[in-house]
């Protein structure tokens, strides 16, 4: 019973960050959507030691592990799309795979850049 109210309010706080950044986009006119606003309040949050991930982390892991079932109606909201998807989805296919790859050249690139930055302040901090 002690878990079940605990994942309870786990998810309350989390729907709370989610209504109050919806809130300020929608009375301050973000450019942002209020869920990725959300995201970024969250993540600063964890970051700055704001809140602890104690507070979220049951109703998370299950959101996670259940996050394949949210996917379900926008692929059944695809399905109502199929003259679309015949006549260009040849360009969507492209666009798709071409973001996809541009992501992944600039996240490899990014790490690595980080990474030989971090070997560097370790040879630095070893040679001194």
């Amino acid at each position: 019973m002690r878990n079940a109210v605990i994942f309870l309010l786990q998810v309350l706080f989390l729907i709370a960050i989610f209504s109050a950044s919806n809130f300020i986009v929608k009375y301050t006119n973000l450019f942002i959507p209020g869920n990725v606003l959300g995201m970024i309040l969250l993540f600063v949050s964890l970051t700055l030691g704001i809140v602890k991930l104690n507070y979220i982390e049951k109703a998370a892991e299950y959101l996670i592990k259940h996050l394949a079932l949210f996917f379900i109606p926008y692929a059944v909201g695809i399905m109502t799309y199929g003259d679309l998807i015949k006549t260009s989805g040849w360009k969507l296919l492209v666009m798709i795979v071409g973001s996809t790859i541009i992501g992944l050249i600039i996240t490899s690139g990014m790490t690595q850049y980080l990474s030989s930055k971090e070997k560097q302040k370790h040879v630095q901090s070893d040679s001194q």
